[in-house]
């Protein structure tokens, strides 16, 4: 899957057109979200160094991304477009709707979860991204959509020769991204340019085994033990749905997150998980959800020395500070502002 090496990509098309550059944690979610989707974002390790650079080519949009620090990212399905990554630096992890990949520098893959993905990246890792939206494939290779909507495969990797052509396809887009269009022969050229994005990710994507009927309406998932997701369910007695309902809300605990969600990871339907958390709980299954990142804010302000309660509370997936408060004084009797200041 090695490519040619990235670093010889020439990169100051990007470098001129900085989004933003942050050394804060909650900056660097919040705009990074605005231009991809929302995400859960855990911080693990190293300096916060976000730094997001973007041109756009039509309908095309490439950007440059690094966190400086270990990062684990969960991002909602994305709604009608795919991601492809060059890795350029460091080395990034990745399970899309259950299927593994590790990206060293130089590899390139495709992602387009139809489920669920799970991001690590390393310290120093910077991808080299480009964002397709799912319209363009439409009007090129409508062979690569399901249902004219989802692309055929959540992922799919390059070989060494494909890297190799892609690698080539970046850098044209760059230099084509930093000339004005000043004619009608050179806009059709970039619609060209547009078209074989699209012709080559289909061709791409033809290249490994059609899904089998089913995958794409979430019936089943292959098991991903490197990145901890949770395995097809089986039949389960109350303890064991427990157990997986359990796991799945300690792994989302930063992550968007619905009632739909909950209910296929404890393999019941919503009507069933309803009953489970109240026979178990004497919750609903949001509200258990709520207390668990409630509990993993206070751990947070009891844990760290000048603890920040917007930091912790945005973290673990608090939008509504208000509310937050409020539902954290409903449940320990003290304003998380108490907590924090011991």
């Amino acid at each position: 899957m090695l490519l040619q090496p990235a670093l010889s990509l020439d990169l100051s098309a990007l470098q001129r057109r900085p989004v933003f550059t942050s050394r804060a944690r909650v900056d660097s979610h919040d705009l990074v979200a605005r231009e991809f989707s929302d995400h859960g974002l855990k911080w693990c390790s190293g300096a916060v160094d976000t730094a997001l650079s973007k041109v756009r080519i039509r309908q095309l949009q490439v950007f440059l991304l690094q966190y400086g620090a270990e990062v684990e990212i969960r991002p909602r399905p994305f709604d009608d477009f795919v991601l492809v990554h060059l890795s350029l630096s460091g080395v990034a992890e990745m399970v899309s709707d259950g299927v593994p990949i590790r990206l060293p520098a130089g590899a390139a893959a495709l992602i387009a979860p139809r489920r669920n993905l799970h991001m690590r990246w390393q310290q120093g890792a910077r991808q080299l991204i480009l964002k397709v939206p799912c319209p363009l494939l439409r009007a090129w290779a409508p062979e690569s959509l399901l249902n004219d909507t989802r692309f055929v495969h959540p992922l799919v990797p390059l070989s060494a020769v494909q890297g190799q052509q892609w690698h080539f396809l970046m850098q044209s887009l760059l230099h084509v991204s930093q000339q004005p269009v000043e004619s009608t022969a050179h806009a059709r050229w970039v619609e060209h340019m547009e078209s074989n994005v699209a012709l080559f990710l289909a061709s791409c994507a033809q290249a490994l085994p059609v899904p089998k009927p089913g995958r794409e309406e979430g019936c089943g998932e292959p098991a991903a033990p490197q990145m901890g997701l949770p395995a097809s369910h089986g039949s389960l007695s109350d303890a064991g749905r427990l157990d997986r309902l359990d796991a799945y809300l300690h792994s989302r605990l930063s992550a968007p997150v619905a009632l739909e969600d909950l209910a296929r990871a404890a393999g019941v339907s919503v009507r069933g998980l309803n009953q489970l958390c109240q026979r178990h709980h004497g919750t609903s299954p949001m509200a258990l959800l709520r207390n668990r990142r409630l509990d993993a804010v206070r751990a947070r302000l009891l844990q760290q020395p000048s603890p920040c309660v917007t930091d912790a509370a945005l973290e673990f997936g608090f939008g509504h500070l208000g509310r937050f408060s409020s539902y954290y004084r409903e449940r320990f009797g003290e304003l998380p502002s108490q907590t924090a200041g011991g």
